[in-house]
């Protein structure tokens, strides 16, 4: 059967649409291509206590409720940042589960670890000095403030000097709240450096 010249060029352009959208696409579906030495990541909140959170590096969903690894409270992805490579993930709960586990999670890391974590439901209650003050020298600038049903994502990192760029925060105002008790999803893109 031969083909027309009207069905080759429907044929062509649907190929050369193929192409534009693999051309478009960008790592975790961020708005913004990262430069050669930059990791892609993608942090978004839970949705009050009915949609979870996700957490996608370097287009790999590292945490979701279709990889069946997050929870209410804190939920966190430890990376290697010289070698972009998946350390270990974990959730904490913070309303009914116990702060220890956390801190011990997060309290003798190497030099050089990123932190990629996003809050869902309520991520603060159980929190303790200790647990803030290291979430703090992580790089957060709201780990002390938080507090019932805030919403927060954050990336920080062993050994970063400075505040951390990449943090998001929204208080739990009943004035203000998207959902009935919560504030809105948070949602956070961006480019890390390999080398922190």
């Amino acid at each position: 059967m031969c083909e027309t010249h009207v069905e080759a060029a429907v044929r062509a352009e649907l190929l050369m649409a193929q192409i534009e959208i693999k051309e478009i696409k960008r790592k975790c579906g961020n708005e913004k291509d990262c430069p050669q030495y930059y990791y892609a990541f993608k942090i978004i909140s839970g949705a009050a206590n009915v949609v979870g959170p996700s957490i996608c590096f370097e287009d790999q969903i590292l945490m979701s409720g279709v990889r069946n690894n997050i929870g209410p409270g804190i939920n966190i992805a430890l990376i290697n940042a010289n070698n972009g490579s998946l350390l270990k993930t974990a959730n904490f709960n913070m309303y009914s589960g116990d702060v220890k586990p956390l801190i011990a999670f997060i309290e003798n890391l190497n030099e050089g670890t990123l932190l990629l974590i996003s809050s869902y439901d309520d991520p603060a209650t159980k929190l303790d000095t200790k647990a803030r003050e290291l979430l703090t020298s992580y790089g957060s600038s709201y780990a002390k403030t938080l507090g019932f049903r805030d919403s927060w994502v954050f990336v920080g990192g062993k050994g970063l000097k400075d505040k951390s760029p990449f943090e998001q925060y929204l208080k739990n105002e009943k004035e203000k709240n998207k959902y009935d008790g919560w504030p809105e999803v948070l949602e956070m893109e961006g480019c890390i450096p390999k080398k922190m």
